[in-house]
């Protein structure tokens, strides 16, 4: 099976929640596989370029909602980015208790809760 490339897009008050979810996807007996793009620390000026660039580079992308979201001023543009690029994108919650306010970018999109079987449609789907 081809691994899938996928970028997360996360506030960074939840890179636990990438980290989680990347490391879920190693695991011997997972469903799913992929090869994880996301931005694991801010750029500099010339983020949102190379940003893009790898966003177009990817099959999906998993968006990580949570509280922090909405005022995650990054992962907001990714999101919409994405959008842009014609990427196909899910959100996801994490954790599943605490959600905030979805930011407005990921309307039009499905939102799953966080299980191996929500993952690996998605993956498949790509």
């Amino acid at each position: 099976m081809t691994k899938k490339r996928i970028f997360i897009s996360f506030a960074m008050e939840d890179s636990k929640y990438r980290d989680f979810l990347v490391g879920q996807s190693r695991l011997d007996h997972s469903p799913f596989e992929f090869v994880d793009m996301s931005v694991k620390q801010p750029w500099a000026s010339s983020w949102k370029t190379q940003c893009r660039t790898k966003i177009k580079g990817c099959d999906g992308v998993i968006v990580l909602l949570s509280k922090n979201t909405y005022y995650a001023d990054g992962a907001r543009w990714e999101i919409k980015c994405s959008k842009e690029e014609g990427i196909p994108m899910i959100g996801m919650y994490v954790p599943s208790n605490e959600r905030g306010i979805n930011p407005p970018e990921i309307s039009g999109n499905k939102i799953i809760e966080w299980s191996w079987a929500n993952i690996k449609n998605f993956i498949n789907s790509l």
